[in-house]
């Protein structure tokens, strides 16, 4: 399920695609390049996006500016092959590219590869962040990792980080500390998900003045964890920020 809100509402949608106007763009013949930070469900985003362009015939590449998990299908490619993409283009319409790294990962191409990868005419989604697994994040110094070139940021959070204890759900947790002014026990609640997705120094952290940004709330599988993706929604308003997806599980 995928959600937009407006008008203090959260609206179902039919994609991802249309929920960030990425069709309307791609009418008018621009190539987006979205890039997933943040936490909580990025590669679950990026897979979700890149399945929608398959279905709708547009091939699509993916490639990470970090690390990303291989997964044993075949297109996902270890190392730069223009051959190798272009027949994963045509066969499966997708093409998920990084150089092989330690632990199952891809890792960053090269800058001469990653130059020719964007030369394409294709639409590209970037993992350009590391969570490990966690449902929200503040970014060391180092992160995240955006290419000036990105189009649209998604700062992606997971809704069940929220009633957690920020020890036990943020990534980075000394940072959280400083930048929410809480002990690493106390829990985290709706407004601390908004502060760090409306942050320059969180969520909002290199995004390219150029760049639509777009906070993705994850993991709004029942009612309540939608009342929880509202009330941060509304924080968030309150804040400025008034392009905001909720994610569901997939309907089968």
């Amino acid at each position: 399920m995928i959600y937009i809100y407006s008008g203090n509402r959260l609206h179902e949608t039919d994609s991802l695609r249309q929920a960030l106007k990425l069709e309307k763009e791609e009418f008018r013949g621009q190539r987006p390049v979205v890039s997933a930070v943040g936490a909580g469900g990025k590669t679950t985003t990026l897979h979700r996006l890149a399945d929608e362009y398959v279905r709708a015939g547009v091939p699509v590449l993916v490639t990470t500016t970090t690390h990303i998990m291989k997964e044993d299908r075949e297109w996902f490619l270890s190392g730069f092959s223009e051959e190798k993409i272009e027949e994963q283009l045509q066969k499966a319409g997708q093409a998920w590219v990084g150089e092989s790294a330690p632990g199952g990962k891809l890792g960053k191409l090269s800058d001469s590869a990653l130059e020719k990868l964007l030369k394409r005419d294709t639409p590209v989604l970037i993992e350009a962040d590391g969570a490990k697994r966690l449902p929200a994040k503040v970014p060391a110094e180092h992160e995240p990792v955006l290419l000036h070139c990105t189009t649209h940021v998604l700062s992606v959070y997971g809704l069940d980080s929220v009633g957690q204890k920020i020890e036990d759900t943020v990534f980075r947790p000394e940072l959280a500390e400083i930048l929410l002014k809480k002990k690493r026990t106390e829990c985290v609640t709706e407004k601390d998900i908004a502060l760090l997705a409306a942050s320059d120094v969180a969520g909002r952290k290199g995004c390219p003045e150029t760049a639509v940004y777009t906070v993705v709330l994850n993991k709004a599988d029942d009612e309540k964890l939608r009342k929880t993706a509202l009330a941060i929604c509304r924080s968030l308003e309150e804040k400025g920020i008034r392009q905001v997806i909720v994610t569901g599980r997939q309907k089968s």
